[in-house]
């Protein structure tokens, strides 16, 4: 998976006052868990636009002024409820032998035969939620929708990975083919249709 690197400053006060300062002059201020005890730093907005606002999925690195550098992934943001600034941000430190829960955004690929014969193509499920080891986070899941007709559907359990498990249950439906006013039958389901019709007719040429 793809990383950012934040380049932040340890707080050592992490009063009411101290934070209202921060956000003044532009800091976030951040906490860092799953370590042996929180840890409190800041660093600009700006620093975290290609992390917040993007669909994608990253870790992150946190590289503070005192030399440290942590491993982590974003877990909460506060946003404020009028300017939509960021407020805050909660992340939770990996390790390379602890598994981590983390949504993932699915990525489609292919033209689905469903949608060519005027069906509808439905995502029910944008992100998936997964569990795996941080070397083991994929950048997204990629599911092919070509062979998808009109009524067919994608379930978590259709999918596979030796690298992670998916924290959802097998009928999640991730994505369908939905029918419509213009949708028309597939070519092998016409195929059979023919194939059916030739079948009853051929005993009467018979007789």
């Amino acid at each position: 998976m793809k990383s950012i690197t934040i380049n932040g400053s340890q707080r050592e006060s992490v009063g009411k006052k101290s934070t209202k300062a921060l956000r003044n002059a532009g800091q976030v201020p951040c906490v860092l868990y799953g370590g042996d005890k929180p840890v409190h730093f800041s660093a600009p907005e700006l620093a975290f636009s290609k992390l917040v606002y993007t669909p994608n999925a990253h870790t992150v690195v946190i590289a503070l002024d005192n030399g440290v550098t942590l491993n982590a992934v974003l877990q909460d943001i506060q946003f404020h409820p009028v300017t939509d600034r960021i407020l805050h941000i909660d992340f939770y430190q990996l390790f390379d032998d602890k598994e981590i829960a983390l949504d993932i955004p699915v990525n489609l690929v292919g033209n689905s035969r469903g949608v060519k014969n005027g069906g509808v193509l439905r995502r029910n499920n944008r992100k998936l939620r997964i569990k795996a080891l941080p070397a083991n986070l994929p950048d997204f899941i990629e599911i092919d929708i070509t062979p998808l007709k009109i009524g067919d559907k994608v379930y978590v359990g259709d999918l596979d990975s030796e690298k992670y498990r998916f924290l959802h249950t097998d009928n999640t439906v991730v994505c369908q083919v939905k029918t419509s006013r213009t949708a028309v039958a597939d070519d092998d389901e016409d195929e059979e249709v023919e194939g059916a019709e030739t079948a009853t007719e051929a005993p009467a040429a018979e007789a």
